[in-house]
């Protein structure tokens, strides 16, 4: 297999709970960004869990080397991230006459 990058955020709780939150990671440097978003996973998820779902921030080595630079040979990712709650708001309409 070949060598990947691969960044995720795990959330201290059970599944349940870890859906209500999302994040996001920025892979960004030189000019390029790459921005990779979802709900965050529980802790009880494995990295290898993760992996194999194809869930998270997965880069090929040469893409992560890419984003480190011009000559290629080192890599150095900066990676920011944003977390936030989901919130559930159900949207109703109304239809002018029939809401009173």
């Amino acid at each position: 297999m070949a060598p990947i990058s691969m960044a995720f955020l795990r959330f201290m709780g059970d599944e349940t709970d870890a859906r209500k939150y999302s994040y996001s990671l920025e892979v960004g440097g030189y000019g390029r960004k790459m921005t990779w978003e979802e709900t965050s996973r529980s802790i009880h998820d494995s990295h290898k869990k993760v992996r194999d779902s194809h869930d998270g921030l997965v880069m090929p080595r040469i893409l992560a080397l890419f984003f480190s630079g011009e000559d290629r040979k080192e890599l150095k990712l900066r990676i920011t991230r944003r977390i936030w709650k989901e919130q559930n708001l159900e949207l109703t309409a109304c239809i002018s006459n029939l809401c009173n």
